[in-house]
């Protein structure tokens, strides 16, 4: 019975070796002449600025996250869409609310700022406070 995995066990010995064997003669093989071109991180052809530990906003991880959560929820409409016809109204009530739901979340992440890209336009915003940045609190009297 251990017989029938024999094929499956070969070719992943033969995967390994093959992997191993490209980068072991990569290595060996290959040339090292090290430029500080070579040396330089790619990304895309813009040439890098600034440090690689450079701190990031929050605001981009969090438009990043908020971006991931609405994709993923929006795949959902395709499988709806094909079987739509069989699903009759029952499926077209349920998007709707599914859609519903969205809508909210997005208004709520919108109203709370949670797309705001720059900390001084969303401050401008706000009635009462500088958009300038430099605004002090007022003294404890």
């Amino acid at each position: 019975m251990l017989i029938e995995y024999l094929p499956i066990l070969l070719l992943i010995v033969i995967a390994l070796l093959f992997a191993g064997g490209t980068v072991l003669l990569s290595s060996v093989m290959g040339p090292r002449r090290a430029t500080p071109v070579k040396l330089e991180p790619y990304e895309c052809g813009i040439a890098p600025v600034g440090l690689a530990r450079d701190r990031v906003s929050i605001k981009f991880y969090l438009v990043a996250m908020l971006f991931i959560i609405f994709d993923i929820e929006i795949i959902f409409l395709f499988p709806w869409a094909v079987i739509f016809r069989e699903l009759g109204w029952f499926g077209f009530f349920e998007m709707g609310c599914f859609m519903l739901v969205l809508a909210l979340g997005l208004a709520y992440v919108w109203r709370k700022g949670g797309l705001e890209w720059d900390e001084l336009e969303h401050r401008a915003g706000r009635p009462g406070r500088a958009a300038s940045g430099t605004e002090r609190a007022a003294p404890l009297n």
